[in-house]
């Protein structure tokens, strides 16, 4: 039997879990100007952030939207210097 997998990369990421990696990720300050909304930006906690997004289906999916833009981000290798490989070339 096989295991069926999704390939959708929201599978089993809960909500919290999303707000906490953003919030580890870009501290609440910069997450409060990425996405301008009050909870992130006057007496921020996770707690208020996810009743707040719970409620509201266009700020949960602007948080969805960064959370994936991060993890994309965080799965691309960095581009090698082109200065890096000379130098190894010629040491």
């Amino acid at each position: 039997m096989t295991a069926h997998t999704s390939r959708d990369p929201l599978h089993g990421v809960t909500l919290e879990m999303q707000v906490n990696a953003l919030v580890a990720h870009f501290g609440w300050n910069q997450l409060g100007k990425r996405i301008t909304i009050n909870c992130f930006n006057n007496d921020p906690s996770v707690k208020s952030s996810l009743k707040f997004l719970r409620r509201t289906p266009w700020a949960r999916a602007q948080v969805e939207a960064l959370y994936l833009e991060m993890l994309h981000d965080q799965a691309e290798p960095a581009p090698a210097s082109p200065w890096s490989t000379h130098r190894r070339q010629k040491g």
